[in-house]
């Protein structure tokens, strides 16, 4: 028996992950903040103690995917040692599956995070996360043009939605290109910062 793929992603009221311009000083973009997600994930500076389900369910994954855009704003060909936004020690703690069109290295980090660029497409990396992950879980774990993808494929199992309350009116959108899905609500919890959705992507 294989291990749920599921999806975790904060996006705002009118469905936006980030805003467009995202550099290396604004991983997010125009994203009506900083550019650091501050205002978009306000929630989870607020930790644990506010939101233990969430944060129990995020990184309970055995395997994890991610677009290049996700893993960093270096384009083209890796042509300098761009290991992502999240330091030395990123949150993952296990083999991450990151979508390229550049070949590239294995890049092992601390805390035994090790970062695999995947070059012939989401099927094969989703085979790869399946193989690494054994019947744990994988997470499609963004950006929302990743998440995208994999949703119009039919290869996610559960959608967890994390909805800011403000609007944005730009950026990359979360459902874009994704034809008609059949929900089944799970559960949904709200915050003053956040409301949480969770949903069962039906066949």
């Amino acid at each position: 028996m294989t291990g749920k793929v599921t999806c975790d992603l904060t996006i705002t009221l009118d469905g936006y992950a980030a805003g467009h311009h995202q550099t290396e000083q604004r991983p997010f973009g125009d994203d009506g903040g900083d550019g650091w997600g501050d205002k978009l994930h306000a929630w989870y500076g607020e930790g644990r103690d506010e939101h233990p389900a969430e944060f129990d369910r995020m990184m309970t994954a055995k395997a994890f995917i991610m677009g290049r855009n996700m893993f960093g704003p270096v384009r083209g060909e890796w042509d300098r040692p761009w290991t992502g936004w999240w330091g030395d020690d990123p949150p993952y703690h296990g083999p991450v599956f990151v979508l390229t069109h550049h070949p590239r290295e294995p890049q092992p980090m601390a805390g035994g995070t090790t970062f695999h660029f995947v070059t012939d497409g989401i099927e094969a990396a989703m085979a790869r996360a399946r193989e690494a992950a054994g019947d744990g879980g994988i997470s499609v774990h963004g950006g929302a043009t990743t998440v995208n993808q994999y949703l119009a494929a039919g290869l996610v199992d559960e959608l967890r939605l994390h909805v800011a309350p403000y609007t944005l009116g730009g950026g990359v959108r979360l459902f874009d290109g994704v034809p008609s899905l059949n929900l089944e609500q799970v559960d949904a919890r709200a915050t003053p910062s956040v409301t949480h959705l969770r949903y069962r992507v039906l066949r």
